[in-house]
């Protein structure tokens, strides 16, 4: 079975689950019902998009297919904006707050944190993206030791306010602020398609990439910065999901069986499609609401991460 033909079996899963979602049990009332979970299916598209595609290229950047882009920081930053919001000027200003306002502030101080970041360490002779993993890891437990401090402090009735950002949701989604990242979606990926053409090159390595003609340098940190735009508007738009990158990352490299990424992307953003659109139906019409989607999604991405370890481990 050719890799063109597994695409076409997971979008045909795709869509059945999509339909399912949109059309099962719709009732009298479609006109309030359809609209609504059409939103959802296109924050649940998006975010799957952006996730997939951003952990894709995150991976090869580093050549390790355990690391997610949440390892610079960004879910650990989002959460204590949101923290710092509460604890400075209550609850009722984060959920009085415009959404677009508050999508923008998210997703702005997300991208000017990696700009300031990026800025510092690749000004440096001889820094490598190792280094910048290393210091976006200190910097994200630094982020999540100042908002659990600062959660201890708060009321907890103010907390229970806070707590709902914790966990990734898809109901309420304001139609404005996914066009505001639909706009933020299309920019960055017709910006990175430039640079997509390198990277099969670069999963060789840098010095393989290097030795082949690719100015590494200057197309890593373009790249880098489509990553950081991507999963900052997926976690602005929805809330941090940690695991789904790592989980839709590495069974589309078990599923697909290839280096070309044409084929790796489009297939883990349709698995994770798959994942979201599945996880969401099993949270209302199994679970009926009485856990969150990211709390499935990070327990199988869990398990699938040790399941990486150990088997890392027994090659070594």
């Amino acid at each position: 079975m050719n890799n063109k033909v597994r695409l076409i079996i997971l979008a045909a899963i795709s869509i059945i689950l999509i339909s399912v979602f949109l059309f099962v049990d719709l009732g009298s009332n479609i006109s309030y019902i359809l609209p609504r979970r059409g939103l959802k299916i296109i924050a649940i598209i998006l975010t799957a998009f952006a996730i997939a595609y951003s952990t894709i290229i995150f991976q090869t950047i580093t050549n390790n297919r355990i690391l997610t882009p949440s390892i610079i920081g960004l879910d650990s930053l989002y959460m204590l904006i949101q923290t710092v919001i509460v604890f400075a000027f209550g609850s009722t200003t984060l959920t009085m707050m415009n959404k677009n306002v508050h999508f923008l502030l998210s997703v702005g101080l997300m991208i000017l944190f990696a700009g300031i970041l990026f800025r510092l360490l690749f000004k440096g002779e001889g820094r490598n993206i190792y280094y910048l993993l290393l210091v976006g890891l200190i910097f994200g437990t630094f982020f999540g030791s100042v908002s659990n401090f600062m959660e201890m402090l708060i009321d907890p009735n103010e907390f229970s306010v806070l707590q709902d950002k914790m966990f990734a949701s898809f109901n309420n989604i304001n139609s404005d602020i996914l066009l505001i990242a639909v706009a933020f979606l299309i920019i960055s990926v017709l910006y990175s398609l430039k640079f997509s053409k390198y990277l099969d090159v670069l999963s060789l390595g840098k010095e393989q990439a290097i030795n082949l003609g690719v100015n590494y340098d200057h197309v890593v940190k373009r790249l880098l910065i489509v990553v950081v735009i991507l999963v900052s508007v997926s976690t602005a738009l929805v809330g941090p999901i940690t695991f789904l990158g790592l989980l839709v990352a590495n069974v589309a490299h078990q599923f697909m069986k290839t280096y070309k990424h044409k084929y790796l992307i489009s297939g883990s953003v349709l698995i994770s499609i798959i994942a979201l659109v599945g996880g969401q139906l099993i949270v209302e019409r199994v679970f009926t609401f009485s856990t969150t989607l990211s709390v499935i999604i990070n327990f199988a991405g869990g398990v699938y991460f040790i399941y990486l370890l150990l088997k890392e481990n027994k090659k070594w």
